[in-house]
């Protein structure tokens, strides 16, 4: 199976002891979003574990710690986009992010590292052509770390609406524009250019709609053949292994105004303070009414000999 650490926030950038301390418990009790008191409890064992997947715009406080996480396999997307402190508030230089991710890829194979370019909106500062100059300063700086990038456009949630009402989606002619300038772009430096949950018809213009964590992604990046389940995605239209999520929403701190998984700074900042970098949830601890189910886990790895190098 697959142990997610990213789709509710952000663990290597500002819970990366709380997760050391995890691995080393050998255990997880992750809270239902939506029925509090639902709590499950994951096994952290390589035996049933076959990717430990990250998605972060910071895996600074991680790097120094890689050698701990070596027991398994992994696969890390890492965000990183042209946008300021106006929208990422607490997003680190851009130059730190591009370092550490050349390093994740020197430490793991450029097969377990991809990047991230997402959300695309349009606003008074990023048009089309600033996307497609920033988007070709970025993939000749990572030429050689990386097979894959992901892109996809922002989604007008109704906490985005609020948090950031001056950012707007691009236009299907300027979805267009941008799929064929970073296909080429991809091209170009070797990378495969992956559309997230987009519309199909994008495929005509050069990207890839297969799936940004794919069964065939994850494979590459850790070097096993998987006998996964059919679809393990949340999404219908998503093609990706996107296994169990660890974290949880309300808690990531770079408090970037197009998050979907952020309802406001201030339950945020709530949140934080209710961290317990030695319990085995990541906000709060072990409540009377709560509910502790353990998770049936298995391993993926198919006993077929892998050819993946």
């Amino acid at each position: 199976m697959i142990i997610n650490t990213g789709m509710r926030t952000d663990i290597p950038a500002f819970y990366s002891e709380w997760l050391l301390n995890r691995i080393k418990e050998g255990y997880v009790y992750v809270r239902n979003p939506y029925y509090r008191h639902q709590v499950t409890k994951y096994r952290l064992n390589p035996s049933v574990v076959d990717c430990l997947a990250f998605c972060t715009k910071n895996p600074h406080p991680l790097i120094d710690y890689l050698n701990e996480l070596d027991q398994y396999k992994q696969f890390w997307f890492v965000t990183i986009t042209p946008y300021g402190r106006d929208i990422e508030p607490n997003v680190p230089d851009k130059k730190q992010v591009i370092s550490d991710f050349k390093k994740l890829s020197e430490h793991l194979g450029k097969k377990a590292v991809a990047l991230r370019y997402d959300p695309i909106f349009i606003s008074d500062k990023f048009d089309v052509d600033m996307h497609i100059k920033c988007f070709a300063k970025l993939l000749s700086e990572l030429k050689g770390y990386t097979g894959d990038c992901t892109i996809s456009f922002i989604d007008m949630y109704e906490k985005v609406k609020r948090n950031a009402p001056d950012l707007r989606p691009p236009t299907e002619k300027e979805q267009i524009e941008i799929a064929k300038a970073f296909s080429k772009i991809g091209k170009q430096n070797n990378i495969t250019v992956h559309a997230c949950c987009e519309k199909e018809f994008l495929k005509d213009y050069g990207l890839d709609i297969t799936g940004c964590m794919s069964q065939e992604i994850v494979e590459k990046a850790i070097g096993n053949k998987l006998n996964a389940p059919k679809n393990n995605s949340k999404r219908m239209q998503c093609h990706c292994l996107m296994g169990n999520d660890i974290g949880a929403y309300n808690t990531c701190m770079h408090l970037c105004k197009y998050c979907y998984a952020n309802a406001n700074p201030e339950l945020v900042r709530e949140n934080r303070k209710k961290h317990n970098p030695n319990s085995p949830f990541l906000i709060g601890e072990l409540e009377k009414e709560d509910k502790v189910t353990e998770a049936k886990q298995q391993s993926w790895v198919s006993k077929q000999i892998s050819f993946f190098f």
